[in-house]
C-alpha cells in the first residue's frame, strides 16, 4: 500500500479511536463555504497523481490530492476537457475537493454536473476502511451508486482518495452572442424557447450593468458544437433577439473565454460585494421559474436555474420563501467580510424537513458511525440522532 494512503488511513483510524473530528482539506480554496468547522485539519494533497488516462476511452483515473490545474492541463494536451467546468476559486484546488464540493461552472445546465461524470471512486470511511465503488465505465453499478453520492458531500461521508471521471473532447466550434437591451423576463422567455429547440446552446448569463451612466441589461449565450450547427444557430438566435429589440453582436472568442471563466470563478464585477453587509446568496430554482420579486442585484445562469443575489444575512427568510414558492431553495454561499461567521447564524442551507434530515443522518451514520467527519459543514448537528 502507498505510504501516503497508509498515512491517511491511520489518521482516520486514530481520530475514530480518540473521538476526534477531522476536517478534510485539499487546497483550501473552498474554505469559505458552509457552516463553521471546528476540527483538526487532515491535508490530502500528498496523495496525488494521475493514475491512468485513456484519451481514446474518454476516461481518466486520478488521486484525490492531485491539483485540478494539473488534470485540466493533461486533458487539454489531448484536446479534451471536464465538460462541467469546475470552479477553482483560487490556486491549489484539488480533484478530491472538486468532487466533494460538487460545484459546476457555466455549462452545467446542458453538459451536466460533476456527479454525472463520476464513474467510480475509492474513499476512506469513518472507520478507516478503504472502500471502492463503481469503476471506469458507465454501466458498472450494482446496488447504490455511492461514487456519485460523494459528489457534493463536502467531506461528510469520507475522504476521497481516487476517482475515475468521464471526459469529453473540446467542441470543434464555439461562439458567444452578447444581446444588449433584453430585460430579465424577456431573456428568460427567450432562453426557454431556445431550450426547446435543437440548438447548440451551452451556457447563458443575464445581468444588469449598473456601472455605466445608463443602466443596461445584457444576455450572453454561448454556443458549442459542430461548425455548421454553431454558424446556423448564430443567425437564427440573433434574429430572435433582434426581434425583441436587442442589439446583438458575436464576441471575440478570446475575450468571451475569459469572461466565461471569470463567471465560473466569480471574479466578474458582479461578484464584488456591493456593501459591507452584503452576502452572496445562491438560489437554485427550476429553469422555468419566473422573475423573482426581489429588490437585490441578480446574476442569472444555467438558463434560469441558478440565480445569484447580493443581500444581507437578515434577508434569509424572504429569499428562502421566494425560492421555495417556485420549487427551489436558497443557500448562503459566501458571507460578508465584515460579519464573517456571524452571518451564518441564519443557516447556510434551507433547513431540511424531517424526512430529509433522517435520510441524511442515516447516510452519515452508515459511512461514519463515530462522527469523524461530522464537522457540521453541511447541516449543524445533523449527525446526532
Amino acid at each position: 500500500m502507498d505510504a501516503q494512503l497508509s498515512h491517511l488511513i491511520d489518521a482516520v483510524r486514530s481520530a475514530a479511536a480518540q473521538g476526534l473530528c477531522l476536517r478534510l482539506r485539499g487546497g483550501g480554496t473552498k474554505d469559505f463555504w458552509g457552516q463553521s468547522r471546528n476540527a483538526e485539519v487532515l491535508d490530502t494533497r500528498a496523495y496525488s497523481g494521475i493514475i491512468s488516462y485513456e484519451p481514446s476511452e474518454l476516461v481518466v483515473t486520478v488521486r484525490g490530492g492531485t491539483p485540478l490545474a494539473e488534470l485540466e492541463a493533461a486533458l487539454a494536451a489531448q484536446g479534451q476537457c471536464l465538460a462541467f467546468e469546475p470552479p477553482h476559486f483560487g490556486p491549489g484546488a484539488t480533484v478530491g475537493g472538486m468532487v466533494a464540493a460538487g460545484l459546476s461552472g457555466p455549462a452545467r445546465a446542458t453538459a451536466g454536473a460533476v456527479r454525472d461524470y463520476v464513474l467510480g471512486a475509492r474513499f476512506i470511511n469513518g472507520k478507516g476502511e478503504a472502500l471502492t465503488f463503481g469503476g471506469q465505465v458507465m454501466k458498472n453499478v450494482a446496488g447504490y451508486d455511492v461514487s456519485r453520492l460523494l459528489a457534493g458531500s463536502w467531506g461528510t461521508l469520507g475522504l476521497i482518495t481516487e476517482v475515475s471521471l468521464k471526459v469529453l473532447p473540446v467542441a470543434p466550434a464555439e461562439a458567444t452572442l452578447m444581446c444588449a437591451g433584453i430585460a430579465q423576463g424577456a431573456a428568460l422567455d427567450l432562453l426557454h424557447r431556445w431550450g426547446g429547440q435543437p440548438l447548440p446552446l451551452n451556457a447563458s448569463a443575464w445581468v444588469r450593468d449598473t456601472t455605466a451612466q445608463v443602466e443596461a441589461d445584457y444576455l450572453f449565450v454561448r454556443l458549442r458544437g459542430a461548425v455548421a450547427a454553431v454558424n446556423s444557430a448564430i443567425t437564427r438566435m440573433s434574429a430572435d433577439a433582434q426581434a425583441l429589440g436587442a442589439q446583438v453582436q458575436c464576441m471575440d472568442n478570446a475575450e468571451a473565454t475569459q469572461d466565461w471563466c471569470a463567471s465560473g470563478e466569480q471574479t466578474l464585477q458582479f461578484f464584488e460585494a456591493p456593501s459591507p453587509d452584503a452576502c452572496l446568496w445562491r438560489l437554485s430554482v427550476p429553469q422555468t421559474a419566473p422573475v423573482l420579486d426581489l429588490p437585490y442585484a441578480t446574476y442569472i445562469e444555467w438558463q434560469g436555474a441558478q440565480r445569484w443575489v447580493w443581500a444581507p444575512a437578515s434577508a434569509a427568510p424572504a429569499l428562502r420563501q421566494a425560492a421555495q414558492a417556485v420549487g427551489g431553495h436558497a443557500t448562503l454561499f459566501r458571507t460578508s467580510a465584515q460579519h464573517g461567521e456571524a452571518d451564518k447564524s441564519v443557516g447556510v442551507h434551507t433547513p431540511l424537513d424531517a424526512v430529509q434530515q433522517r435520510i441524511q443522518q442515516q447516510l452519515q451514520l452508515q459511512f461514519d458511525p463515530q462522527g469523524v467527519f461530522a464537522t457540521g459543514r453541511l447541516h449543524a448537528n445533523i449527525h446526532a440522532l
